[in-house]
């Protein structure tokens, strides 16, 4: 089934196993037991291949080895998990979630967190804390490592720098840095100046930018400035049209609720002179700047189907909280006629920036913004990956988008991003090839977080567990 090209078996694997093994004996002996997935194809997200069969043995929450089954030593106390006719795969990642309600003053998302495992996303991406959410943040983290807490792991957390001014802005981003912040969120209604002095800060404090590019900024020269990470395609639906510099002349000046106001107003021309040339020449400039791009096309593509003003239709609607359901009931509710006039045009223009930004080799994350309106976490992930495929991308690439280059991002390939000896053992096991039909990432027979296995049973004992917990 496919050449071994990753060196998944051979006696470099086999010699790292051991040198593994003795290194800690006592985990293999007298901690958890050990767990051996038998007879599994792997799917090999950078390479875009099958791998197997193989025998992969997980300790202490790693992964120990991966040898062809007739090689492999399974300890005699082992777990055993049936691979035959399966596919493991890494746990999926998504890029762009909020696990915390500053605004509302709401209790923090943790509600979600049965959705995301599920649906096998093991790591998310906060993408708007506040300082003092990071001891949350630490505390979740301790908690998954010991097996105490169920939740994807938290890769990373940004707190946003709003400003308005310079001075403020940085002031927050030592505030920021000081609470433990992995980086800065900047968001639509940074002025310019207070935006320029979140960068200056944040090189000082050795933290990045990421976030949406201020409304009155080229998208390009944020990247080429140094922001690292840009969501949702902010500004460029404006670079991808020959309307930019007019429309960031217009906006000069303006900050907060102004320039989100006066942005949104433009959005309907902007979508309407969508340019494949220039979104090409955009696309190559992103590229060359290092950027990489969360797209989050899940919102649009929601956003463009025909409204649902009784979202409680949705089988999954259990699983909200309560006051979640009364935020979704109120937006759907408040969703105006030109939105959903718009929507269906955004959508459609977003699919080929996307596929624009994939040809010119911009790297692409999967992120959902989970929970906005119909954004179901952990369902919305799968959402997300169909949409790239929509957009272009074979289902290997779509894979890689939450797999290794998630993981890549983040400085963490090391141990995540694949499934290798040595790398964590965050993983989802697929009774269908994702790499034929992406859909088939959906078919989960089980998850293992940190080496803990949780079958498909568990699984569905986990979300009704949280269906109640919610109430009718």
């Amino acid at each position: 089934m496919g050449s071994d090209r990753t060196g998944f078996s051979g006696h470099a694997a086999r010699s790292f196993a051991a040198a593994l093994l003795l290194a800690c004996p006592a985990a293999m002996a007298a901690g958890r037991p050990s767990l051996a997935i038998t007879d599994v194809s792997i799917v090999d997200v950078e390479h875009g291949g099958l791998v197997g069969p193989r025998t992969v043995l997980i300790a202490d929450g790693r992964i120990v080895s991966i040898d062809a089954p007739s090689d492999a030593a399974i300890p005699r106390n082992a777990e055993r998990i049936d691979g035959h006719g399966r596919f493991l795969m890494p746990g999926l990642v998504d890029m762009h979630v909020h696990l915390f309600n500053n605004a509302s003053h709401r209790p923090s998302n943790t509600w979600s967190f049965p959705m995301y495992v599920a649906n096998g996303v093991t790591g998310v991406r906060e993408m708007a804390a506040v300082a003092d959410d990071i001891a949350t943040v630490k505390q979740w983290r301790r908690a998954i490592d010991d097996g105490s807490l169920v939740a994807p792991r938290i890769l990373a957390a940004g707190i946003v720098a709003w400003g308005p001014s310079p001075e403020e802005a940085t002031h927050q981003v030592d505030v920021a840095a000081d609470a433990g912040a992995d980086f800065i969120k900047v968001f639509t209604e940074l002025p310019e100046p207070a935006w320029r002095a979140v960068l200056e800060a944040a090189k000082r404090r050795s933290l990045k930018i990421m976030g949406h590019v201020p409304g009155g900024v080229s998208a390009v020269a944020a990247a080429e400035a140094g922001e690292r990470s840009e969501e949702h395609l902010m500004q460029v639906f404006e670079a991808c049209s020959p309307l930019e510099q007019g429309l960031l002349d217009a906006r000069r000046g303006l900050a907060g609720r102004a320039l989100v106001a006066r942005r949104d107003a433009d959005e309907p021309r902007v979508i309407a002179a969508f340019d494949a040339p220039t979104c090409d020449r955009t696309a190559t400039a992103l590229r060359r700047a290092g950027e990489v791009q969360v797209p989050t096309l899940v919102l649009y593509r929601v956003d463009s189907k025909p409204l649902d003003t009784a979202p409680s239709r949705d089988p999954r609607w259990k699983y909200l909280r309560p006051d979640e359901r009364v935020r979704w009931q109120r937006f759907a509710q408040e969703t105006s006629p030109e939105e959903r006039d718009v929507a269906p045009k955004r959508w459609a223009v977003a699919t080929k920036i996307v596929a624009s930004l994939h040809r010119a080799g911009v790297p692409i994350l999967a992120g959902t913004d989970s929970p906005m309106l119909d954004i179901y976490p952990g369902y919305a992930l799968h959402d997300e990956l169909a949409s790239l495929v929509d957009s272009g991308f074979s289902p290997a690439e779509a894979l890689r988008a939450a797999t290794l280059a998630p993981a890549t991002f983040l400085g963490i390939s090391a141990e995540a991003g694949t499934v290798a000896p040595g790398k964590r053992a965050d993983l989802v096991l697929l009774d269908a090839d994702p790499l034929r039909d992406i859909r088939n990432a959906q078919r989960i027979a089980a998850v293992v977080l940190d080496g803990r296995p949780l079958r498909r049973a568990a699984l569905d004992s986990l979300l009704a567990d949280s269906a109640r917990a919610q109430g009718p």
